[in-house]
């Protein structure tokens, strides 16, 4: 028979033994949830509705339901006959104008100066002989005059050469306007034009130019283009359908990054910080984890959304979280159920990129 003081002997060996094998098992399970926090959401992204800036039917789309696109790729066209029409006008205008402007400032030719010289030589010219004209039928008049007195001729003559010496003075009087015209216009020549009137021209050279450059990007816009890299995930309009800005053509889905929406306990809160390193596993790829980090956490706490809680969750505060991924090989989807794990050992609250999913 065993003793008494062998049997406590045992019986407290064995007692040490399953103690400390409990505290192993215990401190086993407790140490991966103690090096980390998971949560649970669904994979989230964000969409793009992509309209043209201007109305006009649609003319050609270069993309599909499913397509790849890059930023600054031509996905759609309008029809551009009338844009094209509009904006050859307008450059016709400019070219006008710019003329106008550059004779304005290059002021008179030296042929316009010397014809305007000769022009006031002439009427000069024309200025003397009238005078001399004036002159004799003057003296004309006052013999014809002085002869009626002494009847030695009739009215009739002296009254002929008074019309003719009024006519010649009018005369004189007409061409010394003519020639006072043809001297200012020799001193506007020389001149040149009034700084006033350039002004002027250069104002409409430039509100042409703008119209030139309104019709310009008018021109441009009816050409679609991609705003960012994504995926198209609805087709909504095709050629021959009249667009407008108001009227999507394309939905595009910005899945590169993407987020993972969880719900952080209130308990944890203080655990995760902006920055943090992340893990993201879905069950359409078992056994890969997808490398993310934290980049939003809700300053308003919330009760469990209904499509996440368990009965012990309902009346719990959690914080809305979001989880970005950059997502290369779009396999990550919309609507995809997530798990996110955040380890909380060695896994500092870095500053993260601008653009963190571009290649360098």
């Amino acid at each position: 028979m065993i003793s008494a003081g062998k049997r406590i002997f045992i019986l407290t060996f064995v007692i040490i033994v399953g103690v400390g094998f409990f505290l192993f098992r215990r401190l086993r399970s407790r140490d991966p949830a103690a090096a980390s926090i998971t949560i649970y959401g669904n994979v989230d992204i964000r969409q793009v509705q992509i309209a043209f800036n201007d109305s006009e039917r649609i003319e050609k789309l270069f993309a599909d339901e499913g397509s790849t696109v890059q930023p600054g790729q031509l996905i759609g066209q309008l029809v551009q006959q009338r844009f094209s029409a509009t904006l050859a006008h307008d450059q016709s205008i400019v070219a006008a104008q710019q003329q106008v402007v550059a004779r304005l400032h290059a002021g008179s030719r030296p042929e316009e100066i010397a014809q305007a010289r000769a022009e006031v030589q002439a009427a000069e010219a024309n200025v003397a002989a009238a005078q001399a004209n004036v002159n004799n039928s003057e003296l004309l008049y006052h013999r014809q005059q002085s002869l009626a007195k002494q009847q030695y001729v009739s009215l009739q003559i002296r009254d002929d050469a008074e019309r003719a010496y009024l006519a010649q003075r009018a005369d004189l009087a007409a061409i010394q306007q003519i020639l006072a015209a043809k001297q200012q216009a020799l001193q506007l020549a020389v001149i040149g034009p009034r700084k006033e009137d350039i002004a002027s021209a250069e104002a409409t050279l430039k509100a042409d130019q703008a119209a030139l450059a309104l019709a310009q990007k008018e021109l441009a816009d009816t050409q679609l283009y991609a705003p960012a890299e994504g995926v198209i995930e609805n087709r909504i309009l095709e050629p021959g359908d009249m667009a407008t800005p108001q009227t999507p053509v394309f939905t595009l889905a910005l899945d590169n990054p993407l987020w993972v929406r969880a719900y952080l306990p209130e308990t944890q809160m203080g655990k995760v910080a902006l920055g943090m390193r992340a893990w993201i596993t879905v069950d359409s790829f078992p056994g890969e984890r997808f490398p993310g980090w934290v980049g939003f956490i809700s300053p308003v706490s919330e009760f469990t959304p209904k499509n996440v809680e368990t009965t012990e969750l309902r009346s719990q505060l959690v914080y809305r979280v979001r989880v970005y991924a950059c997502n290369s090989g779009h396999r990550l989807r919309l609507g995809m159920p997530a798990a996110v794990m955040i380890p909380l050992s060695n896994n500092s609250a870095d500053r993260i990129d601008a653009h963190p999913c571009e290649e360098k």
